[in-house]
């Protein structure tokens, strides 16, 4: 039963990948700790507290697809910085590669939530 923003998968991914991705720029040279790191960082961030935000606002159907598409946005977003952190060697290929591969699958979960959200 779904009775807050946490109890929705979407939202648990997106906060453990959050974190993962917090934890590995603490490994950037510090001359990308401010430039690379910080828009991995904050970008990271947006997935779980656009959904949250939007969970929040959900009886207003646009405003919670709103906040939908801008977690989804930064979901294609992160496949950006992680592919740039990969091509430039300061996070490992591997760890990179699985990192995109969820934030692929998550963009595709909260797409299937945004179009059925009525049925959560």
């Amino acid at each position: 039963m779904i009775t807050s923003f946490k109890d929705l998968g979407v939202y648990k991914e997106s906060y453990e990948l959050a974190i993962i991705v917090n934890k590995l720029c603490q490994k950037l040279p510090m001359y990308e700790k401010n430039d690379l790191g910080s828009q991995l960082r904050r970008c990271s961030k947006s997935p779980p507290a656009n959904i949250a935000e939007g969970w929040a606002k959900r009886r207003f159907e646009k405003e919670f697809k709103v906040h939908l598409d801008k977690s989804l946005g930064s979901c294609n977003e992160m496949e950006v910085h992680l592919s740039m952190a990969r091509d430039l060697g300061f996070i490992n290929k591997d760890v990179c590669n699985g990192l995109i591969t969820r934030y692929i699958a998550l963009g595709g979960k909260i797409t299937n939530l945004r179009n059925n959200w009525k049925t959560y």
